[in-house]
């Protein structure tokens, strides 16, 4: 069986098109299928339909949260509640074109635990968008120890093994895709053109990018610690620099203020070092912060899974 994982934040006039899809491609392969659809605290009528699809197809699951909990914690709701041999991520707006999941089974059947969809091309986004997405993937690999590829989303198939060891991972601050290129395994790609959405707003703001941004970079990379640390040392050449400075002021400057030298060491060069220091740590003391409460990733508020709880 195959599991078909459908993250859901205000999609009501996506699911319907999408099920349609995701049936005809699953008829083609000729696949016994179940599709996981997370509610994620939606504020339309998506909770509705989801019950409705359900009442109608024995195959389709739905997971209602109590909140919005985010993107990234309503997939794994969804894989850790899926049972197919085999699990797709994919989101309901109809961009990654669910034709493309049979290319990765297909692909998969050669041996491959991994199988993600690469970008070829993306309609309908904008410029910055697309600019912004394509830079941060290409400076994470930079400063990361591991090879998350680039131009990719959640859009992928993955073996049963991979979804067993990404639920034994306790993160708060979830980042699929880089949890999935860490664990390893046999991992390769196609290509796809992302299509534009089928109807409505993305839920993705500029603000949960920067947050996902975040988490990306945080979980997977200790860089912004070692800025912190060169920035230290540079700070402090140039504190060493402007020491010699308001010195030579004193002595030698006509104009020199009494005062003036040790309040201009003391604001910059303890100053700055704090600030940059304090600030990048604190970010990642706030992470430990959040894993070690021991909070749930989630509260299911409904579901028609019988095994699914809080």
């Amino acid at each position: 069986m195959i599991s078909v994982v459908i993250p859901i934040y205000n999609e009501e006039k996506n699911i319907l098109p999408m099920y349609e899809r995701l049936t005809a491609v699953m008829d083609k392969l000729n696949l016994k299928r179940e599709y996981i659809y997370v509610n994620d605290g939606s504020q339309d009528e998506s909770a509705l339909v989801l019950e409705k699809l359900a009442k109608e197809h024995s195959e389709v699951r739905f997971i209602h949260f109590s909140r919005n909990f985010g993107h990234q914690i309503a997939v794994s709701a969804g894989l850790d509640y899926a049972e197919g041999e085999k699990v797709v991520i994919i989101d309901a707006d109809g961009q990654d074109p669910p034709e493309v999941i049979e290319d990765l089974y297909l692909k998969s059947l050669e041996g491959y635990e991994v199988v993600y969809a690469q970008r070829e091309q993306r309609k309908g986004e904008s410029f910055l968008k697309k600019a912004t997405a394509k830079y941060f993937y290409r400076i994470l690999n930079r400063i990361t120890n591991i090879d998350i590829p680039v131009d990719t989303g959640d859009f992928r198939i993955i073996d049963r093994k991979v979804v067993d060891e990404l639920i034994n991972m306790p993160e708060q601050h979830k980042f699929l895709r880089g949890q999935i290129s860490w664990i390893g395994f046999n991992q390769t790609f196609v290509t796809y053109k992302r299509d534009q959405r089928m109807s409505g707003q993305t839920g993705y703001t500029y603000r949960k990018m920067i947050r996902f941004a975040l988490d990306g970079i945080t979980s997977f990379s200790n860089w912004p610690l070692k800025i912190a640390t060169l920035s230290g040392f540079l700070f402090a050449f140039i504190g060493f620099i402007l020491i010699l400075y308001t010195l030579w002021s004193k002595y030698y400057s006509e104009g020199y203020e009494p005062g003036w030298a040790s309040q201009m060491i003391t604001m910059i060069f303890i100053g700055g070092i704090q600030l940059i220091g304090i600030g990048i740590i604190g970010e990642y003391v706030s992470r430990i912060n959040e894993n070690i409460k021991g909070r749930p990733l989630y509260i299911i508020k409904d579901s028609n899974i019988p095994h699914a709880s809080n």
